[in-house]
């Protein structure tokens, strides 16, 4: 997998905030070298938010958010302002872009501290304007302290020291995590189970399983794969158990009943809830299952947004599985893409999927809402090995 190929989701996704014109679009130009982003002098002319995949030079993989003015007025400039505030929720670095003094990006700047994340202040356009370094001290102060970086995306003033500072800011751990942890090793045999069924498009392999693969042949681990049907067939032809089994979640009662007992058995699902998440808040949320009733409502939140297809997953199995353990009268509701209700104390527990397709500051703004409403969430893999019976027996990474 080239660098080019690596996974949205698991880049680096660096946003850029500002007033309409004030040059978002022309920095992240001038960052990439390249003519990625529409520039116009009009404002306005980014209307919604837009993402460009692109290898920045010392730092990696990353997305950048091109996103609307913060000051957009009328309807139509709230709801772009609304899906700007929308892609803070997904964004691992903020570039918060200035002209002259701030105002509205004052409010903005309290949010990504409220939220954890690190933020740049970028003063573009220092070509047009006198002093800029005294306005950069200036304006420092009133950012909390802030270095004001000064640059300009018209003549490239300032840009190699913007990117270094990029560099600087990347959180110490974000290129650290792995999917499978300190479960597989070099030269760990690992068998990996994956049923081929409608939702694994034909002739390819989904995200998760082709992520995972990668990973395990980068440690040095030896990695062989079959279909649930297959597997009595494959652990018979090892010449020793494998270290680890992963499976698809829905496969638990059946693999669980054939491994062998020195092997440690996990699943996809698992082990990207704590790639993209946070596994003790998934796994706390799991006790919210046996407190369930039939007055109870449920909320599914799919990272995908594919039309749902018979026997889905998570419209169809889970809701399914819950309704034999709790009763019929069980209700869910359902959600796909980046649409979550804001309010989700209509509901006892929600329960998302893998997400493969989101970074993982997405997942872990979704799992903080919920925190903060006091509402448990899980995970589609979490709640298939509870309701297998065998949540205190699988494996999770560390």
């Amino acid at each position: 997998m080239g660098i080019q190929d690596t996974p949205r989701a698991s880049r680096l996704h660096i946003g850029l905030f500002g007033k309409r014109n004030v040059g978002k679009s022309s920095l992240i130009n001038a960052l990439t070298g390249q003519e990625i982003s529409l520039v116009s002098p009009i404002p306005g002319t980014t209307t919604d938010p837009v993402s460009k995949s692109f290898e920045l030079h010392g730092v990696g993989p990353v997305v950048f958010w091109d996103t609307a003015g913060l000051d957009d007025t009328g309807p139509l400039g709230q709801l772009r302002v609304e899906a700007t505030r929308q892609a803070v929720e997904k964004t691992d670095l903020a570039l918060l872009v200035l002209t002259e003094r701030p105002q509205e990006e004052l409010t903005w700047l309290s949010l990504f501290r409220e939220k954890g994340i690190p933020v740049l202040v970028v003063l573009n356009q220092c070509d047009r304007l006198a002093e800029s370094s005294l306005l950069s001290g200036a304006l420092s102060q009133q950012v909390g302290g802030l270095p004001v970086l000064c640059v300009s995306a018209k003549t490239g003033e300032g840009i190699p020291q913007l990117r270094q500072a990029i560099q600087e800011a990347v959180p110490d751990d974000f290129w650290d995590l792995t999917i499978t942890g300190d479960l597989a090793n070099e030269g760990d045999v690992v068998l990996l189970v994956m049923p081929q069924d409608l939702q694994a498009p034909k002739g390819r392999l989904i995200l998760p399983q082709v992520q995972t693969i990668r990973e395990l042949l980068d440690k040095k681990c030896s990695v062989m794969s079959c279909t649930v049907d297959c597997l009595p067939a494959t652990l018979t032809a090892l010449k020793t158990p494998p270290h680890l089994i992963i499976t698809d979640s829905q496969a638990f009662p059946t693999v669980w009943a054939l491994k062998p007992p020195e092997s440690l058995l996990t699943s996809f699902s698992i082990l990207f809830a704590g790639y993209k998440g946070d596994i003790q808040a998934f796994l706390d949320g799991a006790n919210a299952i046996a407190h369930l009733t039939e007055r109870s409502t449920v909320l599914i939140a799919e990272a995908c947004a594919h039309a749902p297809l018979t026997e889905d997953i998570g419209r169809e199995k889970i809701p399914r599985l819950l309704r034999k353990t709790v009763g019929q009268g069980l209700s869910f509701d359902f959600v796909r893409g980046n649409d979550f209700p804001e309010d989700l104390s209509p509901y006892d527990l929600v329960i998302h999927c893998g997400a493969c397709m989101f970074n993982r500051r997405h997942v872990l703004h979704r799992i903080a809402q919920a925190e903060q409403q006091k509402v448990p969430i899980c995970n589609y893999g979490v709640v298939l090995a509870y309701l297998a019976g065998i949540l205190d027996k699988v494996s999770f990474a560390k």
